[in-house]
């Protein structure tokens, strides 16, 4: 227990409300904006006697959420009194008996507007019905044009509930850590709020991977003193010469966040040890006058490529140009003395104060003073063109939401010379729906810098492209995989829906056209022989299947309507309820809770808590995920699918995540138990140095040290370099890092860790 938790159990309930609220006054006071302190001593007196008597989770009076809201408004996005009355404001009118209207009478219409925004999209972006996830995301993006300071004040609420999220039960936790990362953090990052975004990153790890947190965190203590001396080294000689030209400075080291760094260990499969860029250097200067900023960075560019050699491919100008969130900075990589890479950025305090507050807080409300359009406002139509035709299926439409919020930019130029940008990793047909939609549609080909290329080219930064088209030619579902932004796929995909609509309708009166001709009632027995003959789900499907003539209505079709053989759904059913009768007896988790009777998902919080991942008799209780392919050890989580069967994830696989910020009440804590008897596949990617006999002694130390069973192995060999994949049947996660220890141990193997395939 700290020296601040052993205060706060010292004093009242009242006493810790009025402290909380005079930090609050005093951040306001140490701001730029107009002093109205009287209104937010209104809006806190007003929102306390609203929340009188009403408890956290945590056993903590409900009124210092809406303070530590109010608090990261001001202090951590720097906005004024309009937003911090409306955090204070936030819960009052979706928890008590108070109106909108009340909020309007007592503090204007504009914080009233702000509070009413706030109230439509509380609980969460995510609900338990795919609808209800896609409508109250929707809410929360339509609020962007009317007032951005919905959003701003969101995020912090999200913030502040991530801080304390330690009093939930596991399962919610799962739940809103998992939307925190899905969503929540990509946008503070496309709005700019990057040290927002890096808490919710590291939060959302936290409480998902927490050994693992705790884990990389004790490593990145333990390297502190290296890191510094490090940092000295390199940092002292640019020092002296910035203070030689007079130049007002700052000189800091800014540490990876813990999820950066995992981040990066799962995408290179590579251990802590063999992170080599855990910190940046960043150089904060005050300019002699904000009109040579750019000039003045260039300068002190020029003063570090005097001392260090320069990485001539790590050069980011994000001055002359800067990101879509506003973010600027000149970015370089120079050799260190120590013989480390090591990035610097260089920033005004202007320029700083923008990449760690966002511009949007520094957003012009519709008063008529921006008249030049802003990479902001380019992004809202974006967004508001695709909630025009948004994808029916919620995961769908936010996906292709989520296309555009972790995007970095590429600039690229059409045939005229205008400069257009476009997300990193977008392709030509990307730009000829950025161009038009009727561009893009009847696209059939692309010049990229006067070579002819396919629509799937990806392009790159200072491309000019030029899109060839044709007016016969229409969208077709393959170009989805040429596309990368979420413009172009919700154009293609409104498309075939409506290609879609017109062949089922299509589909429909042709089948009941060869129906009356052959004196056949269109019943539900009839369709579900048709859907069951020929393995389809919905009567849309096989509609679908009819009007583009894959299915013949013929006398094929005749001969098996006439059929008065059994049902095949039937036979189907017979069977299934026989192996269930066989199964009755075979209790598949323990639990500690009993369900609510009154409760509609009584079924899955039955088993909220441990489920035990176990083999009786030769069959599994659980199924594995084929997109993470867990084994015994890892970290993971089980989702109870439609069926009822529960399918095992890793807790970091991206298909899990959408499911815990989709599917919240179907997630359960799951726990492995004794393996010895199951062997899991794992693949470990091996590389080093070639030489005579280095095959051999891989084999040897896998099958005759380690005693394990090899499934597959190839190796490649270039130049004295061999690299290669192993495929083997283990038990656990740690036979696999044993296995790759030993591995290591050999000369001529420079590293061997397990990999996703």
């Amino acid at each position: 227990m700290n020296m601040n938790e052993i205060m706060t159990t010292n004093i009242s309930d009242e006493q810790l409300i009025e402290r909380e609220f005079n930090a609050l006054l005093e951040d306001y006071l140490n701001s730029n904006h107009r002093k109205k302190v009287d209104i937010i001593k209104k809006a806190f007196n007003f929102a306390k006697e609203a929340h009188k008597g009403i408890k956290r989770r945590s056993g903590e009076p409900y009124i210092l959420h809406p303070i530590a809201v109010a608090r990261i408004v001001c202090r951590d996005i720097g906005l004024g009194s309009t937003s911090i009355c409306s955090a204070l404001l936030h819960d009052v009118v979706e928890d008590t008996d108070y109106t909108e209207e009340d909020i309007k009478a007592l503090f204007g219409e504009k914080i009233a507007q702000i509070v009413g925004g706030l109230t439509k999209i509380s609980g969460g972006i995510f609900g338990d019905k795919a609808s209800a996830q896609a409508e109250n995301f929707k809410k929360l993006l339509l609020t962007m044009p009317e007032d951005i300071r919905v959003i701003l004040i969101k995020i912090a609420d999200r913030l502040h509930n991530m801080r304390t999220l330690g009093s939930m039960l596991p399962s919610k936790q799962y739940k809103i850590a998992g939307e925190t990362l899905y969503i929540y953090a990509p946008l503070a990052h496309r709005l700019g709020l990057f040290a927002i975004k890096t808490e919710l990153e590291d939060l959302s790890f936290k409480y998902e991977h927490p050994d693992t947190y705790e884990e990389i965190s004790e490593k990145v203590a333990a390297s502190e003193e290296d890191r510094i001396k490090l940092f000295r080294h390199f940092a002292t000689p640019i020092s002296d010469k910035l203070k030689a030209l007079g130049i007002d400075f700052e000189i800091k080291a800014r540490v990876k966040s813990i999820y950066s760094i995992w981040n990066k260990m799962q995408v290179k499969n590579i251990p802590f040890e063999e992170i080599y860029d855990l910190f940046a250097v960043r150089i904060i200067f005050k300019p002699s006058d904000y009109a040579n900023e750019k000039s003045d960075c260039w300068k002190i560019y020029s003063l570090i490529t005097d001392i260090y050699k320069l990485h001539p491919e790590r050069i980011r100008d994000w001055v002359s140009r800067p990101k879509a969130n506003g973010y600027r900075a000149l970015h370089l990589t120079v050799m260190g003395p120590d013989g480390n890479w090591i990035e610097v950025q260089i920033r005004s305090e202007k320029m700083d104060d923008v990449a760690e507050r966002g511009f949007a807080a520094h957003w012009k409300y519709k008063n008529g003073e921006a008249d030049e359009e802003s990479e902001l406002d380019k992004w809202i139509k974006t967004i508001q063109e695709i909630l025009e035709n948004p994808e029916p299926n919620a995961l769908d439409f936010l996906d292709t939401i989520k296309l555009n919020l972790f995007a970095s930019e590429i600039f690229v130029f059409t045939p005229k010379g205008d400069l257009r940008t476009l997300p990193n990793g977008a392709t030509a047909l990307d730009f000829a729906f950025d161009l038009h939609t009727n561009i893009g549609s009847q696209a059939i080909a692309a010049k990229v810098n006067h070579k002819l290329v396919p629509l799937s080219h990806q392009l790159q930064s200072g491309d000019q492209v030029e899109i060839l088209t044709s007016k016969n030619n229409t969208p077709s579902a393959d170009r989805l995989a040429y596309v990368n932004t979420a413009k172009a796929k919700t154009k293609i995909i409104a498309f075939l829906r409506k290609e879609r609509r017109s062949r089922i309708s299509r589909g429909e009166k042709m089948l009941k056209t060869f129906l009356e001709k052959n004196e056949l009632i269109f019943d539900t027995t009839l369709l579900n022989k048709l859907l069951n003959h020929y393995c389809l789900k919905k009567k849309e499907d096989l509609f679908l299947k009819i009007g583009r003539e894959e299915i013949e209505t013929d006398e094929t079709m005749r001969k098996l309507l006439k059929d008065k053989g059994e049902n095949l759904l039937m036979k189907y059913f017979k069977m299934a309820v026989g192996r269930k009768g066989d199964n009755n007896s075979n209790n598949n988790a323990e639990t500690k809770e009993s369900p609510n009777p009154k409760d509609k998902n009584a079924h899955v919080i039955d088993r909220k808590a441990t489920y035990i991942l176990r083999e009786q008799n030769g069959v599994k209780n659980y199924s594995i995920a084929a997109c993470c392919k867990p084994i015994a050890g890892d970290d993971v989580l089980g989702y109870i699918n439609e069926n009822e069967n529960v399918i095992v994830h890793k807790r970091s696989c991206q298909v899990a995540t959408k499911l815990k910020s989709s599917f919240g009440p179907r997630i359960i804590s799951t726990k492995w138990a004794d393996h010895n008897e199951i062997s899991f596949s794992a693949t470990i990617e091996i590389k080093g140095i070639d030489g005579v006999g280095v095959l051999n002694k891989i084999t040897s130390v896998i099958s005759d040290n380690m005693a394990v069973n090899i499934k597959n192995i190839i190796i490649n060999v270039s130049d004295g370099i061999f690299d290669g994949k192993i495929t083997i049947m283990v038990h656990d996660v740690q036979e696999v890092e044993k296995l790759c220890y030993s591995l290591k141990q050999l000369p001529n193997v420079k590293s061997a860790n397990r990999i996703n395939e």
